[in-house]
């Protein structure tokens, strides 16, 4: 196999071991605040909007040192072990007990930290200038996947029921068990680039001397690491970027944990209300994939760069916005158990409710597939402390709008996100035409990004 294909197996093969992974572990997230609102009239007495803030604050926290943990392990072995804690996180929902669930919720935030950070270093060292649109793009829609076939599963299996019994749960649980473990086991089919470094590159004269120095040199590179994720954080660029970062962090929070809860609890849905979180599920899923597929795979076709790509993202996002608030009670994100039969300004609807799935999933895939090309490309030499600060911002943000989730309603989430959003949209064009321009004076072709 050429070098290129390689790059390109590894790609799919990262992209499909992730699919697997967040079928089990968003599907879990999708319905985990539904299945413990089901549970707390039992000796289990947690939150899923509690459990998700902790795992999002603790990977915020950890991204500080998770490029020096992959710097001593490496991307593989990193991805493989942190795959492991996913898997464990979400084995506690078959039989649930409440320090094992926060146990796990602290355990998966440091092993996602790594994971993305892992991630975002294979991304890289498997692209260069001309692929990696392409290749952000084909990773993208291969991970979105994962939300149509865990949601496709409750869907179909959850159909009807306005209660969620030990019986479905378990057997949910145990499927999703699986199918995270056997995305762990693909991470090991990704094939070590053969050193092509030239005498004079970075780490190509401590690798030659042999195994006895690797321990040194592993420690040597976390340590520089560690200082660059630092001095990255108060770029400009990096700066910029931080605020539509934190803007995604925010958009995942509601569409990953806050939406689909809230029309599990519109008692107008009828029976149908649980088993419309999965196709809500199934419909974000497509939303992310279609946008994965024409804004990454087709990027090279494009000659105006990423600007008009997030434009799109904000105004679907808005639209979106707008008519969930018509939509959705405004008390839907916190109702108890036996749901609400609120109405906000129009008669709860399905279709519209879908739609804005749709809309959710498609305005998401425009801003991640660009943050992951740009950040590709402003810091390839530099990818896992970029990568890192990418999910710090993030996950901390995330994990303020699941703590915020549990009291606030539906109408400030909105408004939260609508201000984030139009301040993140400004900052990602300020940081891309500085790219144009750096890219011009080089004598590039701006379409190339």
């Amino acid at each position: 196999m050429s070098p290129e294909g390689k790059k390109l197996f590894n790609i799919i093969i990262l992209g499909v071991s992730f699919m697997f992974i967040f079928t089990a572990f968003q599907s879990c997230g999708n319905i985990a605040q539904t299945v413990i609102t089901n549970l707390n009239n039992t000796d289990f007495h947690g939150s899923g909007y509690t459990s998700m803030s902790i795992i999002y604050g603790v990977l915020s926290a950890s991204n500080l040192i998770s490029p020096s943990l992959v710097a001593i392990v490496g991307p593989q072995f990193s991805m493989v072990i942190s795959g492991v804690f996913y898997s464990l996180y979400i084995a506690v929902f078959i039989q649930p007990a409440t320090w094992a669930f926060y146990t796990a919720s602290v355990l998966i935030g440091i092993a996602a930290a790594v994971l993305w950070t892992a991630q975002g270093n294979c991304l890289t060292e498997n692209s260069d200038e001309n692929t990696i649109g392409r290749n952000s793009g084909i990773f993208w829609a291969l991970l979105q996947f994962s939300l149509i076939f865990g949601n496709l599963y409750i869907y179909l299996a959850w159909q009807g029921k306005t209660h969620i019994s030990e019986s479905d749960r378990r057997t949910v649980f145990i499927a999703l068990t699986v199918i995270s473990l056997v995305g762990t086991v693909l991470f090991f089919l990704i094939r070590k680039q053969e050193d092509t470094k030239a005498p004079g590159d970075d780490d190509s004269t401590n690798e030659i001397l042999g195994e006895s120095s690797s321990a040194r040199n592993k420690m040597m590179r976390a340590v520089a690491a560690f200082k660059k994720s630092i001095t990255l954080s108060f770029t400009k660029e990096m700066l910029l970027l931080s605020v539509t970062t934190a803007y995604t962090g925010l958009v995942l929070t509601f569409f990953s944990g806050v939406y689909g809860t809230c029309i599990g609890a519109v008692n107008r849905f009828g029976s149908e209300e649980k088993s419309l979180i999965g196709l809500s599920g199934i419909f974000i899923g497509v939303g992310e994939i279609l946008g994965g597929g024409i804004f990454g795979l087709l990027s090279k076709r494009s000659c105006s760069g990423r600007n008009p790509v997030v434009m799109l993202g904000i105004l679907v996002h808005f639209i979106a916005f707008y008519l969930i608030f018509f939509n959705m009670p405004n008390d839907a994100p916190i109702a108890p158990m036996e749901g609400t039969d609120q109405v906000a300004y129009m008669i709860p609807s399905k279709e519209v409710a879908m739609l804005c799935s749709f809309l959710l999933g498609l305005g998401d895939s425009c801003f991640n597939t660009q943050l992951l090309s740009i950040l590709g490309f402003l810091y390839s030499e530099d990818s896992a402390p970029a990568f890192a600060i990418f999910k710090f911002v993030q996950s901390i943000c995330a994990a303020v709008a699941y703590f915020y989730s549990n009291y606030f309603l539906l109408q400030w989430q909105l408004l939260i996100m609508v201000l984030v959003g139009f301040f993140g949209t400004i900052t990602f064009f300020t940081v891309e035409w500085g790219a144009a321009a750096a890219l011009a004076a080089r004598g590039s072709d701006y379409s190339s990004i």
